[in-house]
């Protein structure tokens, strides 16, 4: 169940101090320069809205991971922010010290404000329970400088950190447009008027994609399941019969052939899963051809011509398509017809499309219409269709008891 949660609207935002979390986590290349501002974009409407009604706004973001490339201060997100809203966006070096706690303190109405990188702070990368977090550092020493808690952040909405989960407890707590969006997007896909329902499954996370699998199958919501890339030929090596050995080799080369069992199982209680009938293939020469699924000769590297047109008439009278992980290899462009035909394919048709986030994100591009929800965290989206509470709903639907006198339904 996604449960009803606070939004903008049920506030008085009226010239408050707010804290909103947002995810800036962009894309860089190697000298640190923004490659992809779409996620700032994003959650412009969010601090307009509180700009407009004289909010003093404080936002806080990770960028990248300890000990990785892309884990940087946020001084050039403030800048591309400013730019979208036409107004100066503040920046601090500090996200908790004296200088941040001094900033903050000093924000007027209709002022915004920048704080670095959250992940500076070692705290950040703990995953604990939201009520642990409430006592953080970080949420003890900023938490008494607002009066409201923005969470626009869906991406990150799987992980359990202070910024997360820990401010809803202590501060009252609304969503922000971005994870309202999200949300909503998530109640049309467990809806049951929104029949029938087509997911479409691809990409390389075999095991986080066979637990979507097992969760869609249990709770009934899924009337067709197209697979595509790895978990496709672990479903083939799942049904048995003549499989071949190039298929085996790849399982066995990316240590999948554990997973089979546990794909025969889902497919014995009744899964409506559908695999590809051929594919787009590199022989040993090099060379690119299309094979019969049940022939293969060479690695498979996206699906073939039939499978487009099989999933693509499996696709027309739905009403629910969810997408999540390309058919092929998309960094080499002989294999992007297959992901390409199953985009074009989903927007044709009249379902409200689900696109999770990443390359098939990217290939969607201006061609989303009203019917299209390209979701902004393909971590958090997982999770949810896998069928686990996100701890950030959890961490707002407690801060909804406590400060709306909200129950869960």
């Amino acid at each position: 169940m996604i449960p009803k949660l606070p939004i903008l609207d049920d506030v008085d935002l009226g010239k408050l101090k707010v804290l909103v979390r947002v995810d800036f986590n962009v894309p860089l290349d190697s000298e640190g320069r923004i490659l992809d501002t779409s996620r700032i974009r994003a959650h412009v409407a969010t601090v307009r809205k509180l700009l407009e009604a004289g909010c003093a706004v404080v936002l806080m973001s990770h960028q990248g991971r300890p000990g990785e490339e892309g884990f940087t201060q946020l001084k050039p997100h403030s800048e591309i922010l400013s730019n979208y809203l036409g107004i100066d966006v503040r920046f601090v070096e500090d996200v908790m010290g004296p200088a941040a706690v001094s900033e903050i303190k000093k924000l007027s109405s209709g002022e915004v404000l920048l704080l670095d990188n959250v992940r500076f702070v070692s705290e950040e990368l703990v995953e604990a329970p939201p009520e642990v977090h409430a006592r953080s550092f970080l949420v003890r020493r900023l938490a008494p400088l607002f009066d409201l808690y923005v969470f626009d952040a869906f991406a990150t909405a799987h992980r359990s950190q202070p910024s997360i989960v820990g401010f809803p407890l202590v501060l009252k707590s609304v969503i922000g447009y971005v994870m309202r969006s999200e949300v909503e997007a998530l109640r049309r896909i467990v809806n049951s008027d929104y029949s029938p329902r087509v997911f479409v499954l691809g990409g390389a996370k075999v095991a986080d994609t066979l637990k979507i699998v097992e969760n869609l199958s249990k709770n009934r919501l899924a009337d067709r399941i197209l697979t595509t890339g790895l978990v496709a030929l672990v479903f083939h090596a799942a049904r048995g019969g003549k499989v071949s050995e190039y298929v085996l080799k790849v399982l066995e080369d990316r240590g999948l052939i554990t997973m089979v069992p546990r794909a025969r199982r889902i497919l014995l209680g009744g899964a409506p899963v559908d695999v590809p009938l051929d594919y787009v293939v590199v022989k040993n020469d090099g060379t690119v051809d299309e094979c019969p699924a049940s022939a293969i000769v060479g690695v498979p590297m996206d699906i073939g011509t039939y499978t487009m047109q099989m999933y693509s008439e499996l696709m027309k009278d739905a009403k629910l398509i969810v997408m999540r992980g390309p058919a092929g290899y998309l960094e080499d462009p002989r294999f992007r017809a297959g992901s390409e035909s199953l985009i074009s394919s989903a927007l044709r048709s009249s379902a409200f499309l689900v696109i999770g986030g990443g390359h098939l994100g990217a290939l969607v591009g201006d061609s989303a219409g009203e019917r299209t929800h390209v979701s902004t965290g393909g971590g958090a989206l997982l999770m949810a269709l896998a069928g686990e509470e996100l701890p950030a709903i959890r961490a707002l639907r407690e801060s909804a008891r406590k400060f709306f006198n909200w129950s869960d339904s």
